[in-house]
């Protein structure tokens, strides 16, 4: 195959001409970090960095930032970068000396490495680190690197506004579910069982079809199609055992499975409202169940709860409700996207497929 103008084929695949191959201890190499029992630890502004990321801050800083840390025992492949002098936790390995290359450029190459590969051990994972230190990768000049690095670092920025609009989001339509939810004046005391009926789910096994047009329901979501439905009116599902905490709201035809109820809602009530109503239950408190967690149809329908008198008022608050639902749904839709051209600018950028300089 002919090579594009600019680009050589080496030993990690064709990359840019004035690009090198080197190891990874040739680049940044890692050290295990430092112990640092809980007796010892003393409240302070210094990050103290494991295997999984930064659990705490000590008074006092084994390294200096910026710096990058990898796990070393225990969860392997998370990178963590931070920016001011900080601990590295003996469950983790860290850089030592970058070489001269740009941190921010290491930190983004050493996540698209994925240190997972290199894990050992049948029971707790341990980086191998000398088949880590082995390991090539593609290495542009310093200034492609800081290029590279800026990019993004810029589309992580993006991403960590978006971040924080979501949870910003889901606090705001927390609150307003308390204060919508919450009983008013003229609203009155049912049970569940005067305006809903709690009906088990069956099982799949005759039905399901990947072919097919209905969802069927478990108390994850829905985990497959059936080519016939259980039921066809908009419904609150509730797990019957497992997982018995997560309502679910479906307004067409679906199939659920024997370990989720469904529920037949009755007329003068709006199923959307009655959702949010579910998502107010502590449902934990009618476990019935030693082991597994496990609801009872009857308990459920004996639970009493505040509802407003007309169904007008219902659908309103529903609304007010499920707007803000659409809106983080939204909002999410678009991280997700984010994230997927950032994950395809690093497969680019960090392979030299695409030149900023």
């Amino acid at each position: 195959m002919k090579l594009k103008k600019g680009y050589k084929q080496t030993e990690v695949g064709v990359i840019p001409e004035d690009w090198e191959v080197k190891i990874i201890k040739e680049i940044a190499p890692l050290q295990r970090g430092f112990d640092l029992p809980n007796r010892e630890l003393r409240e302070g502004l210094y990050p103290v960095v494991c295997s999984n990321g930064i659990v705490n801050y000590h008074n006092k800083f084994q390294a200096k930032g910026p710096g990058i840390i990898t796990g070393r025992s225990g969860t392997i492949g998370k990178v963590t970068y931070v920016e001011d002098n900080y601990w590295p936790h003996n469950t983790s390995l860290w850089v030592t000396d970058f070489k001269g290359n740009n941190p921010r450029y290491v930190y983004y190459l050493y996540l698209l490495v994925k240190f997972e590969k290199f894990a050992t051990g049948s029971g707790v994972p341990t980086l191998n680190r000398n088949d880590a230190h082995d390991y090539c990768v593609p290495l542009p000049p310093l200034p492609e690197q800081t290029a590279i690095a800026n990019a993004l670092s810029d589309a992580d920025a993006l991403i960590s506004e978006l971040e924080k609009l979501i949870a910003k989001k889901r606090n705001i339509k927390q609150g307003a579910m308390q204060r919508l939810l919450s009983p008013k004046e003229g609203w009155e005391v049912k049970k569940l069982g005067k305006i809903l009926k709690v009906h088990h789910g069956k099982s799949q096994n005759e039905v399901k079809d990947e072919h097919g047009k209905y969802p069927i329901l478990a108390s994850g979501g829905i985990i497959g199609k059936a080519r016939c439905f259980l039921y066809n009116k908009p419904s609150v599902l509730i797990g019957r055992k497992g997982t018995i905490d997560v309502p679910q709201y479906i307004d067409g035809p679906f199939w659920s499975i024997d370990t989720l109820f469904y529920t037949d809602i009755f007329d003068n009530y709006d199923a959307k409202f009655i959702f949010y109503i579910f998502t107010q239950i502590n449902w934990y408190s009618y476990n019935e169940a030693s082991g597994v967690p496990s609801l009872n149809a009857k308990t459920i329908e004996k639970i009493e709860m505040y509802f407003p008198t007309t169904k007008k008022e219902q659908t309103r608050i529903a609304t007010i409700l499920s707007d803000m639902d659409s809106e983080i749904t939204a909002l999410e839709n678009k991280l997700q996207k984010y994230r997927q051209i950032k994950q395809g600018m690093m497969q680019n950028l960090l392979t030299g497929k695409v030149r900023l300089l």
